[in-house]
């Protein structure tokens, strides 16, 4: 069975972008365009990993990492935080994943891919 991919992110064009990066491999992707569509989905299935943006409109990134990250069925899911927003400011976010992984929106889609198949293969 294909490995699964939640991509959370409410910018069209972003978000098409990673989907479009992953077309042509075997993982499955589910799409989520804000924090609460990535939440309730979760009730459906689990993803293998998460590609998520910070900034978001009503639930930021960062508040939907923390409830990812409260929640024992997906504490040890790896997430990929993706965004043009600097990495100083969310530092403290390391200390509820010490495993999570920074990418700048401008990811190459060979850096994305090297990314995920060091989380999940």
């Amino acid at each position: 069975m294909a490995q699964t991919i939640m991509i959370i992110d409410d910018d069209q064009v972003f978000h098409d972008l990673y989907a479009e990066m992953l077309e042509d491999t075997d993982y499955r992707l589910l799409h989520a365009y804000d924090g609460d569509e990535a939440l309730s989905k979760l009730d459906e299935e689990k993803p293998d990993l998460f590609i998520l943006d910070l900034l978001m409109d009503m639930m930021t990134g960062d508040t939907v990492l923390l409830y990812l990250k409260s929640m024992p069925e997906c504490e040890n899911i790896p997430i990929i935080v993706i965004s043009g927003q600097s990495r100083r400011g969310y530092k403290n976010l390391k200390d509820v994943d010490p495993n999570l992984t920074f990418l700048d929106k401008t990811v190459s889609k060979e850096k994305l891919l090297q990314e995920i198949k060091a989380k999940i293969g």
